[in-house]
Order: structure tokens, then C-alpha cells, then sequence
């Protein structure tokens, strides 16, 4: 009997700390100060920032280094 209560408790207690774990909040508020100090964004230097990037003058292709150039020549 009293070798079966330790075991109950023994699991008891390890399913008892995750659980524990998951409930302490901890830091009192430091996420309030690192927000204060995130840097403005100025929206008419973010648009002209964008307005400066050149067009390209070829489409992109992302998959081009895995399928040789030949490929897309090649009617079906």
C-alpha cells in the first residue's frame, strides 16, 4: 500500500510541473520598455526608399537554376 502511494505522487508530481512551468510569467513588464524603444517609421522615407528601387528589366525566375536553360526553349 505504501509503496503504490509513492508511486502515485511520484506522478502526481512530474505531471503536476510542465503544468506549473506553463503558468509563471515571469519579468514584470520588460516587454513594455523594449517597445518604447523601437525606432519610428517614417512612411514618406519608406515610399520614396521604395520609388528608388529600379525595375528590373528581365523577369525573375526562381526555379531557373534547377531546370537548364535549353528547357524553356524547347516547344512540347
Amino acid at each position: 500500500m505504501k509503496n503504490s502511494m509513492t508511486v502515485a505522487a511520484v506522478v502526481l508530481a512530474l505531471i503536476a510541473t510542465p503544468v506549473l512551468a506553463q503558468g509563471r510569467r515571469g519579468g514584470g513588464g520588460g516587454q513594455d520598455k523594449a517597445a518604447d524603444t523601437k525606432p519610428k517609421v517614417d512612411e514618406k522615407a519608406y515610399k520614396a526608399a521604395l520609388d528608388r528601387i529600379p525595375e528590373p528589366k528581365e523577369k525573375y525566375d526562381p526555379w531557373g537554376v534547377t531546370k537548364p536553360a535549353d528547357a524553356a526553349k524547347k516547344p512540347k
